[in-house]
């Protein structure tokens, strides 16, 4: 399998996509064209989120083909060479990859050998469920189940402040509540400008940020671009 997991799109201050862009060049080298999964849009067209996805990758010299085009979009997932699914609403994102199939069809391409990129919610999905994204379910999906394509949940953006003033639970306390409900589930905390990558058995944390370690039984751990993180798949 070949996938890249990215936290967030922008990191503040920057360009769309800027940041991550070299990483994805070189994730997605040799490669001409992606499917790409816009569904988690919500305030904005399909055809609006393709757009802003193509101006990026056009540096890369990548053809960035949406699949709500496709008049069979599982199938058009069946074809392509690689597949991108973007960020914003994880529930929109699941329902819609669930009506029309493409969970298991981008299951079996991964299984395949044909990389994955997905940032954010595109991230989410690619886990067992999407029970550790940080959005409000503003539709209702079949289930919570997605892709599988790997054994841990991530929680992207992951933050570790507690703002003054506030009296809610943080992101830590949530994810705690995750791995009570779930105890054989490992749980990253991915923070913003930090990746992702597994190349076959091979899984790297990308960035300059460390990784949150998450785990019923055993106290949150940090883990740094260079660790082994073979326990997690």
């Amino acid at each position: 399998m070949k996938l890249l997991l990215i936290s967030n799109s922008t990191n503040a201050g920057e360009e769309y996509l800027r940041y991550p862009l070299p990483e994805i060049g070189h994730f997605l080298d040799g490669v001409s064209e992606v499917a790409f999964v816009p569904y988690a849009a919500v305030t904005y067209s399909y055809a609006e989120y393709e757009r802003k996805v193509q101006r990026r990758f056009a540096e890369l010299g990548i053809r960035v083909r949406s699949v709500h085009r496709a008049k069979d979009p599982a199938a058009a997932i069946r074809s392509a060479q690689a597949i991108c699914v973007g960020g914003g609403n994880t529930f929109a994102l699941a329902r819609k990859m669930q009506q029309q199939g493409l969970m298991q069809a981008i299951l079996r391409r991964i299984r395949a050998g044909v990389p994955y990129v997905g940032w954010s919610a595109g991230s989410n999905v690619c886990c067992p469920t999407i029970c550790t994204t940080n959005d409000m379910p503003i539709v209702q999906p079949e289930s919570f189940r997605a892709i599988g394509a790997v054994k841990f949940q991530i929680n992207p953006h992951y933050l570790d402040a507690n703002p003054e003033g506030h009296a809610g639970e943080t992101r830590e306390q949530r994810i705690l509540e995750f791995i009570e409900a779930n105890p054989r589930r490992w749980v990253v905390g991915l923070r913003e400008g930090c990746m992702l990558r597994l190349d076959e058995e091979h899984l790297e944390l990308i960035g300059n940020r460390p990784m949150r370690i998450f785990r019923k039984g055993l106290e949150p751990y940090e883990v740094r671009p260079g660790d082994n993180l073979s326990f997690l798949l």
